[in-house]
Order: structure tokens, then sequence, then C-alpha cells
């Protein structure tokens, strides 16, 4: 399966100017733990970074900096790792876990961002798949005593 089969293609982005209490601003209106710091070609969103909620506790508050005087582009992590929206998930998993991250955006063929995959995500789509397996071996034995009396 594709990795852009399971991603949220609703990303929430900002650009690299962009300081950080607006940053905190768009987390908490959509309820999302990352933005995605994009810069804008020919009306196309390209990733150029990620800033997660965590980054934001670490260089900042932790830091007692001024938020205000910090921007998107000071805390971004970067260079972004990214998956094409063509990789499996096995191999976005593979990626993930080589390089240690829980947020993956996913490119296009032109290096615009298609959407993102989180670790929970994820684990939600296993979880599913899982479910699913154990309803059918648990009901198996049930449709076999029906069939075959």
């Amino acid at each position: 399966m594709p990795i852009s089969e399971c991603c949220n293609i609703g990303v929430v982005c900002c650009e690299a100017d962009a300081s950080i209490p607006q940053i905190a601003h768009l987390m908490r209106k959509h309820h999302v733990g990352d933005v995605v710091v994009v810069r804008h070609e020919d009306g196309a969103r390209i990733p150029i970074g990620i800033i997660t909620d965590r980054d934001i506790v670490v260089e900042t508050i932790a830091e007692q900096v001024d938020m205000d005087l910090l921007t998107a582009g000071d805390i971004m992590s970067s260079p972004l790792i990214t998956a094409h929206e063509n990789e499996s998930f096995a191999e976005s998993l593979r990626l993930m876990r080589h390089h240690k991250i829980r947020r993956l955006p996913i490119i296009d063929e032109k290096g615009v961002l298609y959407g993102i995959v989180s670790a929970g995500d994820i684990i939600h789509l296993l979880t599913l798949e899982l479910s699913m397996l154990t309803t059918t071996m648990t009901e198996q034995p049930v449709v076999e005593s029906q069939v075959r009396p």
C-alpha cells in the first residue's frame, strides 16, 4: 500500500517568517502537534522544515527565550525528511525508524507537499487492521459450525 493512502492531506502549514506564538495558535486551532514550514513556488507548497509542539517547549520555553524574537525558520527541523507519495507503507516506516522521527511529510514527484503521516496515524491504522483480523479469527469457528454442523 502506498503511504499516500493513509496520510492526512489537510496539513497545517506556515512560512519561515511566522512567529512562534502564531505557530502555537495554529496548533491549538487545528488540534495538531506539528506545523510544516513551507515556501511558496508557483502557487505550490514546498516543504522546507517542520516544527513540533516539543520544539517550541525545548527551544523557547525551556530556554526562557522571548518567543516573539524567534520565527519558524529559527527553530524548525531542517533539512526535512520526507517520503514520496508512492513509497510503500513499510518503506515509510523504515524511514521514520531510521531517522527517529514521528511525523513524516509526504511529497509528490515535483516535491510539492501532498500530506503528512504521524506515528499515531500508523498506530491507528495497524490497530484497525489487527482488529479486523481478530474478528475474522474469532468468527471463523462460528461460521464453520454453521456450514458443517
